[in-house]
C-alpha cells in the first residue's frame, strides 16, 4: 500500500524550499552575520524592505556591509556623487527597515 503525503505536508515542504531558495542578498548576509538578533523572521523582514526600497545592485552592495562594516564607512565619507546617491538610498532603506521591522 502506497502512502500519499498529505497536501499540507507537501505545501509546507514546497513553501520552505521556496522561501529558502528565494532569499535575497540582504537576508542571506543578515543570516550569515554574527549579530545576536539575526533570525529568519528579522532578516526576512529587512529583505522585504530592501525589495521595496533598493534595486538589485544596491541590495548586493548593502549586503557587503554585513561582512565588512568598514566598507560602509568608506562609502559614507566618499565624495563621489554616485556614492552619495547610494548612501541616500541606503539611509532611507535603513530608516524604513527600523520602522517596519522594529530592529
Amino acid at each position: 500500500m502506497k502512502l500519499i503525503p498529505s497536501l499540507a505536508l507537501v505545501a509546507g515542504v514546497l513553501l520552505s524550499t521556496i522561501s529558502t531558495a528565494s532569499a535575497g542578498p540582504i537576508e542571506s548576509a543578515c543570516m550569515r552575520s554574527d549579530r545576536k538578533a539575526a533570525n529568519r523572521a528579522l532578516c526576512g523582514c529587512i529583505q522585504q524592505v530592501a525589495d521595496m526600497t533598493l534595486k538589485g545592485g544596491d541590495q548586493r552592495r548593502a549586503a557587503k556591509f554585513f561582512r565588512d562594516p568598514d566598507l560602509a564607512h568608506t562609502v559614507w565619507i566618499s565624495q563621489k556623487p554616485a556614492d552619495d546617491a547610494f548612501w541616500d538610498r541606503y539611509k532611507q532603506f535603513g530608516s524604513m527597515a527600523e520602522a517596519y521591522c522594529g530592529g
